[in-house]
């Protein structure tokens, strides 16, 4: 992987790239908190197959830009810097791969720009056409794991207490972020499939780290981020804090206008793969509904379940890589 930086009068974008310059193309986008070395074991072994893989640092992380104010972190934004980085990678039609909070960029992209698209992946976090937003998302809550008079927000109060204490999150992350990085990356268990979350115990507890207010002293988990691709991301972190990405949780209702812009509902006509981690008490649609707005609404939609909590590529790198190929070949991509 080399890494590259690319740079309009709106933004700049650093990305990794490996595989033949004139091979089909292949985009990776990382989710909260990343930066594009995440998906360092998929980008090589698909650069290997012949794609070129490309895998930005998304809008607030790592070398990109890092705009002060929330706002600049509303989804069109930064679709349309992929837009841009898109074109300057000579816009042809690409397969999207979308991880965490990458996966409302890649479905926004896929239904507003729906010719730079040949398929789309989703990873972790499914596609919900109406915006990745609390009043999305609630609706859908499991009322049976999580009753309404005691956890009203179900295993998205995070995101709650991101909107209702935000300079206290960023506070509590930014005291150690080796710390809270290594805390945040912890592998899924199969003990925690269909069960209460921990995320949706974060207004109770006062925070992720409760009265502390910084992560506990843990070791990184060598198995989800090799040695020094761990040292790269804290060293990005400690570049921008945790404040810009924190800000992309900041903008639902921008979010939901824009999808209400977007052709058709947001339907997807393109290929779609879904994967699932059985183990991520966030988003794994085997046991709860947030998979069904997906279902609603993607014209071809391929599903693959594994044994994985929500740090898919990192806990599943071999495994992922074999989904997708599957995919990518069934589909003839």
């Amino acid at each position: 992987m080399t890494s590259h930086t690319f740079s309009t009068l709106r933004h700049t974008t650093r990305y990794w790239e490996a595989g033949p310059a004139d091979g089909p193309l292949m985009v990776f986008l990382h989710g909260w908190p990343g930066i594009g070395l995440v998906w360092r074991a998929q980008v090589e072994t698909f650069a290997s197959d012949g794609w070129r893989c490309v895998a930005p640092d998304m809008r607030g992380y790592g070398a990109s830009s890092a705009p002060s104010g929330p706002e600049a972190y509303a989804l069109r934004e930064v679709v349309q810097d992929m837009v841009e980085l898109h074109d300057h990678l000579g816009a042809h039609p690409a397969v999207w791969v979308g991880h965490d909070l990458g996966s409302p960029v890649v479905g926004a992209l896929a239904a507003h720009h729906p010719h730079r698209i040949r398929g789309v992946v989703f990873v972790s976090v499914p596609y919900f056409p109406a915006a990745f937003a609390l009043p999305t998302l609630v609706p859908l809550v499991d009322r049976q794991l999580y009753p309404a008079d005691l956890y009203p927000d179900g295993q998205w109060d995070y995101y709650r207490f991101y909107l209702t204490h935000f300079d206290q999150t960023v506070a509590d992350f930014d005291a150690d972020i080796p710390a809270t990085l290594a805390a945040i990356y912890r592998s899924g268990t199969p003990a925690s499939a269909g069960k209460l979350y921990r995320s949706a115990l974060v207004t109770r507890n006062g925070g992720w780290f409760g009265e502390d207010h910084h992560a506990p002293a843990v070791a990184p988990d060598p198995a989800l981020w090799p040695t020094q691709d761990f040292d790269a991301l804290v060293a990005a972190f400690r570049l921008t804090g945790f404040r810009p990405g924190n800000s992309w949780y900041l903008n639902d209702t921008a979010n939901l206008a824009y999808a209400d812009a977007a052709p058709e509902q947001g339907r997807l006509h393109q290929p779609v793969l879904f994967l699932n981690g059985d183990f991520d008490g966030l988003c794994d649609i085997n046991h709860n509904r947030v998979g069904d707005p997906m279902r609603d609404t993607c014209r071809d939609l391929s599903v693959t379940s594994l044994p994985s909590g929500h740090w898919l590529p990192l806990e599943c790198k071999a495994e992922s890589v074999h989904a997708i190929r599957t995919w990518l070949d069934a589909k003839r991509l």
